[in-house]
Protein backbone atom coordinates (compact mmCIF):
# COMPACT_ATOMS: atom_id res chain seq x y z
CA UNK A 1 0.00 0.00 0.00
CA UNK A 2 0.97 3.65 -0.42
CA UNK A 3 0.50 6.14 2.40
CA UNK A 4 0.98 9.91 2.15
CA UNK A 5 1.65 12.04 5.21
CA UNK A 6 1.01 15.78 5.12
CA UNK A 7 3.41 17.01 7.78
CA UNK A 8 5.48 19.99 8.80
CA UNK A 9 9.04 20.02 7.38
CA UNK A 10 10.40 16.58 8.26
CA UNK A 11 13.77 17.92 9.40
CA UNK A 12 11.99 19.86 12.15
CA UNK A 13 10.20 16.81 13.57
CA UNK A 14 11.42 15.06 16.72
CA UNK A 15 11.52 11.31 16.03
CA UNK A 16 11.60 10.58 19.75
CA UNK A 17 8.39 12.51 20.37
CA UNK A 18 6.33 13.13 17.25
CA UNK A 19 3.43 10.80 16.64
CA UNK A 20 3.65 11.48 12.90
CA UNK A 21 7.08 9.84 12.84
CA UNK A 22 5.79 6.89 14.86
CA UNK A 23 2.98 6.35 12.34
CA UNK A 24 5.33 6.63 9.35
CA UNK A 25 7.74 4.17 10.96
CA UNK A 26 4.92 1.72 11.58
CA UNK A 27 3.72 1.96 7.99
CA UNK A 28 7.25 1.32 6.74
CA UNK A 29 7.76 -1.63 9.10
CA UNK A 30 4.52 -3.19 7.85
CA UNK A 31 5.79 -3.04 4.27
CA UNK A 32 4.06 0.06 2.90
CA UNK A 33 5.44 2.94 0.83
CA UNK A 34 5.64 6.17 2.83
CA UNK A 35 5.41 9.48 0.99
CA UNK A 36 5.66 12.93 2.57
CA UNK A 37 4.38 16.32 1.54
CA UNK A 38 3.41 19.62 3.14
CA UNK A 39 0.19 21.63 3.11
CA UNK A 40 1.58 24.34 0.83
CA UNK A 41 2.44 21.68 -1.77
CA UNK A 42 -1.19 20.65 -2.31
CA UNK A 43 -3.28 21.68 -5.31
CA UNK A 44 -6.45 20.89 -7.25
CA UNK A 45 -6.46 20.16 -10.99
CA UNK A 46 -9.02 18.38 -13.14
CA UNK A 47 -11.27 18.14 -10.12
CA UNK A 48 -8.78 16.08 -8.08
CA UNK A 49 -6.35 16.74 -5.24
CA UNK A 50 -2.63 16.61 -6.07
CA UNK A 51 0.57 16.96 -4.08
CA UNK A 52 4.25 17.46 -4.74
CA UNK A 53 5.61 14.60 -2.64
CA UNK A 54 8.57 12.31 -2.24
CA UNK A 55 9.06 8.84 -0.78
CA UNK A 56 10.95 8.71 2.48
CA UNK A 57 12.88 5.99 4.31
CA UNK A 58 13.12 6.14 8.10
CA UNK A 59 15.67 4.71 10.50
CA UNK A 60 13.39 3.58 13.35
CA UNK A 61 14.12 4.77 16.86
CA UNK A 62 15.07 2.15 19.43
CA UNK A 63 14.05 2.00 23.08
CA UNK A 64 17.16 1.59 25.21
CA UNK A 65 16.96 1.70 29.01
CA UNK A 66 13.72 3.65 28.95
CA UNK A 67 14.64 6.27 26.37
CA UNK A 68 14.45 6.57 22.60
CA UNK A 69 17.76 6.33 20.77
CA UNK A 70 17.73 8.15 17.43
CA UNK A 71 19.93 7.39 14.44
CA UNK A 72 21.76 10.24 12.68
CA UNK A 73 20.52 10.78 10.07
CA UNK A 74 17.14 9.34 10.96
CA UNK A 75 15.53 9.77 7.53
CA UNK A 76 16.42 10.01 3.87
CA UNK A 77 14.40 11.10 0.87
CA UNK A 78 14.70 8.43 -1.80
CA UNK A 79 13.61 10.32 -4.94
CA UNK A 80 13.15 13.81 -6.29
CA UNK A 81 9.78 15.46 -5.58
CA UNK A 82 7.00 14.17 -7.81
CA UNK A 83 3.58 15.60 -8.62
CA UNK A 84 1.06 12.87 -7.87
CA UNK A 85 -2.68 12.51 -7.57
CA UNK A 86 -3.53 11.80 -3.94
CA UNK A 87 -6.12 9.26 -5.07
CA UNK A 88 -3.14 7.09 -6.05
CA UNK A 89 -2.56 6.70 -2.31
CA UNK A 90 -4.42 4.15 -0.19
CA UNK A 91 -4.49 6.57 2.74
CA UNK A 92 -3.59 10.20 3.37
CA UNK A 93 -2.76 11.38 6.88
CA UNK A 94 -3.36 15.08 7.55
CA UNK A 95 -0.76 15.68 10.26
CA UNK A 96 0.10 19.38 9.95
CA UNK A 97 0.41 20.90 13.41
CA UNK A 98 -2.06 23.56 14.51
CA UNK A 99 -2.92 26.40 14.82
CA UNK A 100 -5.70 26.12 12.27
CA UNK A 101 -4.90 29.14 10.14
CA UNK A 102 -6.50 30.22 6.84
CA UNK A 103 -3.85 28.29 4.82
CA UNK A 104 -4.55 25.23 7.00
CA UNK A 105 -8.27 25.50 6.24
CA UNK A 106 -7.58 25.89 2.52
CA UNK A 107 -5.54 22.67 2.66
CA UNK A 108 -8.58 20.84 4.07
CA UNK A 109 -10.69 22.20 1.20
CA UNK A 110 -8.18 20.74 -1.25
CA UNK A 111 -8.41 17.37 0.52
CA UNK A 112 -12.17 17.41 -0.10
CA UNK A 113 -11.28 16.58 -3.72
CA UNK A 114 -10.03 13.13 -2.77
CA UNK A 115 -12.64 10.47 -3.54
CA UNK A 116 -13.30 8.73 -0.17
CA UNK A 117 -14.27 5.57 -2.06
CA UNK A 118 -10.68 5.37 -3.33
CA UNK A 119 -8.55 6.88 -0.57
CA UNK A 120 -9.03 7.18 3.19
CA UNK A 121 -8.17 10.61 4.64
CA UNK A 122 -7.29 10.67 8.33
CA UNK A 123 -8.83 12.74 9.70
CA UNK A 124 -11.72 13.74 7.47
CA UNK A 125 -11.14 17.30 6.21
CA UNK A 126 -14.79 18.12 6.88
CA UNK A 127 -14.44 16.68 10.36
CA UNK A 128 -11.34 18.77 11.05
CA UNK A 129 -13.13 21.93 9.95
CA UNK A 130 -16.10 21.11 12.18
CA UNK A 131 -13.99 20.31 15.21
CA UNK A 132 -12.33 23.32 16.79
CA UNK A 133 -10.38 21.56 19.51
CA UNK A 134 -11.90 23.70 22.24
CA UNK A 135 -15.44 24.25 20.95
CA UNK A 136 -16.01 20.66 19.79
CA UNK A 137 -15.92 19.41 23.37
CA UNK A 138 -18.95 21.54 24.23
CA UNK A 139 -21.14 18.85 22.67
CA UNK A 140 -20.38 16.78 25.76
CA UNK A 141 -21.16 19.16 28.62
CA UNK A 142 -22.37 16.29 30.80
CA UNK A 143 -18.75 15.07 31.11
CA UNK A 144 -17.04 18.49 31.08
CA UNK A 145 -16.25 20.97 33.83
CA UNK A 146 -18.49 24.04 33.78
CA UNK A 147 -17.42 26.08 30.75
CA UNK A 148 -18.41 29.25 28.93
CA UNK A 149 -17.24 30.84 25.68
CA UNK A 150 -17.47 34.60 25.41
CA UNK A 151 -15.53 37.81 24.88
CA UNK A 152 -17.63 39.78 27.37
CA UNK A 153 -15.49 40.91 30.29
CA UNK A 154 -18.41 41.16 32.74
CA UNK A 155 -19.70 37.68 31.92
CA UNK A 156 -16.21 36.31 32.42
CA UNK A 157 -15.82 38.09 35.75
CA UNK A 158 -19.14 36.78 37.04
CA UNK A 159 -18.20 33.25 35.99
CA UNK A 160 -14.78 33.41 37.66
CA UNK A 161 -16.25 34.86 40.85
CA UNK A 162 -18.78 32.04 40.93
CA UNK A 163 -16.10 29.39 40.38
CA UNK A 164 -13.42 30.92 42.59
CA UNK A 165 -10.79 30.24 39.92
CA UNK A 166 -10.87 29.50 36.21
CA UNK A 167 -8.67 28.70 33.26
CA UNK A 168 -8.93 30.86 30.15
CA UNK A 169 -7.99 29.40 26.78
CA UNK A 170 -7.68 30.94 23.31
CA UNK A 171 -9.95 29.00 20.96
CA UNK A 172 -7.19 28.65 18.38
CA UNK A 173 -4.36 27.81 20.76
CA UNK A 174 -2.12 24.76 20.75
CA UNK A 175 0.27 22.97 23.09
CA UNK A 176 -0.93 24.96 26.09
CA UNK A 177 -0.04 28.32 24.54
CA UNK A 178 -1.94 31.26 25.99
CA UNK A 179 -3.69 29.25 28.72
CA UNK A 180 -3.95 31.27 31.93
CA UNK A 181 -5.11 30.55 35.46
CA UNK A 182 -7.14 33.46 36.77
CA UNK A 183 -8.85 34.36 40.07
CA UNK A 184 -11.27 37.20 40.92
CA UNK A 185 -8.63 38.85 43.11
CA UNK A 186 -6.02 39.05 40.38
CA UNK A 187 -5.12 42.73 40.01
CA UNK A 188 -4.39 42.05 36.34
CA UNK A 189 -7.81 40.49 35.76
CA UNK A 190 -9.09 43.06 33.27
CA UNK A 191 -5.80 43.26 31.42
CA UNK A 192 -5.56 39.48 31.11
CA UNK A 193 -9.04 39.35 29.59
CA UNK A 194 -8.24 42.22 27.23
CA UNK A 195 -5.04 40.51 26.10
CA UNK A 196 -6.76 37.15 25.64
CA UNK A 197 -9.80 38.46 23.78
CA UNK A 198 -8.11 41.39 22.04
CA UNK A 199 -11.42 43.08 22.76
CA UNK A 200 -13.30 41.15 20.07
CA UNK A 201 -12.39 37.46 20.07
CA UNK A 202 -14.29 34.88 22.16
CA UNK A 203 -12.27 32.72 24.53
CA UNK A 204 -13.04 29.59 26.52
CA UNK A 205 -13.34 30.03 30.27
CA UNK A 206 -13.37 26.78 32.20
CA UNK A 207 -13.75 26.05 35.90
CA UNK A 208 -10.32 25.34 37.36
CA UNK A 209 -9.89 21.71 38.33
CA UNK A 210 -7.49 21.29 41.29
CA UNK A 211 -6.83 17.76 40.00
CA UNK A 212 -4.80 19.42 37.23
CA UNK A 213 -1.81 19.31 39.56
CA UNK A 214 -2.08 15.50 39.47
CA UNK A 215 -1.92 15.49 35.70
CA UNK A 216 -3.69 16.05 32.39
CA UNK A 217 -4.44 12.64 30.88
CA UNK A 218 -4.12 12.28 27.11
CA UNK A 219 -6.19 9.36 25.80
CA UNK A 220 -5.64 8.20 22.22
CA UNK A 221 -8.79 7.03 20.44
CA UNK A 222 -8.79 5.01 17.22
CA UNK A 223 -12.20 4.99 15.52
CA UNK A 224 -13.71 5.90 18.89
CA UNK A 225 -11.93 3.18 20.89
CA UNK A 226 -9.27 4.05 23.50
CA UNK A 227 -5.98 2.35 22.68
CA UNK A 228 -3.64 4.02 25.16
CA UNK A 229 -3.13 6.90 27.56
CA UNK A 230 -0.40 8.97 29.16
CA UNK A 231 -0.60 11.34 32.11
CA UNK A 232 1.12 14.71 31.66
CA UNK A 233 2.07 16.11 35.05
CA UNK A 234 3.04 19.77 35.58
CA UNK A 235 6.55 20.43 36.79
CA UNK A 236 8.05 23.27 38.80
CA UNK A 237 5.68 26.21 39.26
CA UNK A 238 3.85 25.53 35.99
CA UNK A 239 0.13 24.67 36.30
CA UNK A 240 -0.12 23.35 32.72
CA UNK A 241 0.69 19.72 32.04
CA UNK A 242 1.32 20.00 28.29
CA UNK A 243 4.58 18.34 27.30
CA UNK A 244 5.39 21.35 25.13
CA UNK A 245 5.67 23.49 28.28
CA UNK A 246 7.63 20.98 30.35
CA UNK A 247 4.97 18.55 31.55
CA UNK A 248 6.35 15.15 32.55
CA UNK A 249 4.95 12.05 30.83
CA UNK A 250 3.87 9.50 33.45
CA UNK A 251 2.46 6.00 33.04
CA UNK A 252 -1.28 5.78 33.72
CA UNK A 253 -4.31 3.52 33.38
CA UNK A 254 -7.80 4.11 32.08
CA UNK A 255 -10.44 4.42 34.79
CA UNK A 256 -14.12 3.54 34.50
CA UNK A 257 -14.83 7.27 34.25
CA UNK A 258 -12.30 7.60 31.40
CA UNK A 259 -14.00 4.78 29.53
CA UNK A 260 -17.40 6.37 30.07
CA UNK A 261 -16.09 9.60 28.52
CA UNK A 262 -14.69 7.67 25.56
CA UNK A 263 -18.03 5.94 25.04
CA UNK A 264 -19.77 9.30 25.22
CA UNK A 265 -17.68 10.93 22.49
CA UNK A 266 -17.13 7.91 20.21
CA UNK A 267 -20.36 8.05 18.13
CA UNK A 268 -19.82 11.75 17.35
CA UNK A 269 -16.20 11.20 16.36
CA UNK A 270 -17.19 8.32 14.08
CA UNK A 271 -19.99 10.37 12.54
CA UNK A 272 -17.54 13.17 11.70
CA UNK A 273 -14.78 10.95 10.31
CA UNK A 274 -12.42 11.74 13.17
CA UNK A 275 -10.65 8.41 13.34
CA UNK A 276 -7.42 9.32 15.17
CA UNK A 277 -8.08 11.61 18.12
CA UNK A 278 -6.52 12.59 21.42
CA UNK A 279 -8.88 13.63 24.20
CA UNK A 280 -7.71 15.40 27.36
CA UNK A 281 -9.15 14.43 30.73
CA UNK A 282 -8.44 16.14 34.06
CA UNK A 283 -9.89 14.76 37.28
CA UNK A 284 -12.46 12.72 35.39
CA UNK A 285 -13.63 15.61 33.21
CA UNK A 286 -13.21 16.06 29.46
CA UNK A 287 -11.44 19.34 28.68
CA UNK A 288 -10.45 19.14 24.99
CA UNK A 289 -10.81 17.00 21.86
CA UNK A 290 -7.65 17.12 19.71
CA UNK A 291 -8.17 16.20 16.06
CA UNK A 292 -5.62 18.07 13.94
CA UNK A 293 -2.33 16.39 14.89
CA UNK A 294 -2.80 14.62 18.24
CA UNK A 295 0.36 13.36 19.85
CA UNK A 296 1.25 10.97 22.67
CA UNK A 297 2.08 7.68 20.94
CA UNK A 298 5.83 7.84 21.60
CA UNK A 299 5.29 8.47 25.31
CA UNK A 300 2.70 5.69 25.62
CA UNK A 301 4.91 3.24 23.72
CA UNK A 302 7.87 4.08 25.94
CA UNK A 303 5.96 3.75 29.21
CA UNK A 304 3.75 0.78 28.31
CA UNK A 305 6.08 -1.17 26.00
CA UNK A 306 3.38 -0.81 23.33
CA UNK A 307 3.34 -0.46 19.54
CA UNK A 308 0.40 1.86 19.00
CA UNK A 309 1.64 3.02 15.61
CA UNK A 310 1.32 -0.50 14.27
CA UNK A 311 -2.19 -0.82 15.70
CA UNK A 312 -3.20 2.35 13.87
CA UNK A 313 -1.69 1.23 10.56
CA UNK A 314 -3.25 -2.24 10.84
CA UNK A 315 -6.63 -0.62 11.34
CA UNK A 316 -6.03 1.60 8.32
CA UNK A 317 -5.04 -1.46 6.26
CA UNK A 318 -8.36 -3.11 7.04
CA UNK A 319 -10.35 0.06 6.53
CA UNK A 320 -8.81 0.89 3.15
CA UNK A 321 -9.50 -2.58 1.80
CA UNK A 322 -13.22 -1.90 2.03
CA UNK A 323 -12.93 1.51 0.26
CA UNK A 324 -15.90 2.60 2.33
CA UNK A 325 -16.21 4.73 5.44
CA UNK A 326 -14.45 2.56 8.05
CA UNK A 327 -16.81 1.69 10.86
CA UNK A 328 -15.29 -1.67 11.77
CA UNK A 329 -13.55 -2.14 15.09
CA UNK A 330 -10.35 -4.16 15.06
CA UNK A 331 -9.07 -3.27 18.49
Amino acid sequence: MKFAFIIDPIAKLDPGHDTSVALMEAAQELGHEVWITEAHRLSVAEGKAWAIAEPVHLEPVELVEGRWVIQDPWFRVDKAPTLLCLEAMDAVFMRTDPPVTIPYLYATYILDYIDPAKTLVINSPRGIRAANEKMYALQFTDVMPETIVTQDKQIIREFVERQGAAVIKPLGGKAGEGILLITPEDRNFNSLIEISTQGRTPIMVQAFLPAAQEGDKRIILLNGEPIGAVNRVPTGKEFRGNMAVGGKAVKTELTERDRLICERVAPTLQRDGLYFVGIDVIGGYLTEVNVTSPTGIREIDRLDQARLGQRVIQWVEAATKTRTSPSLSLL
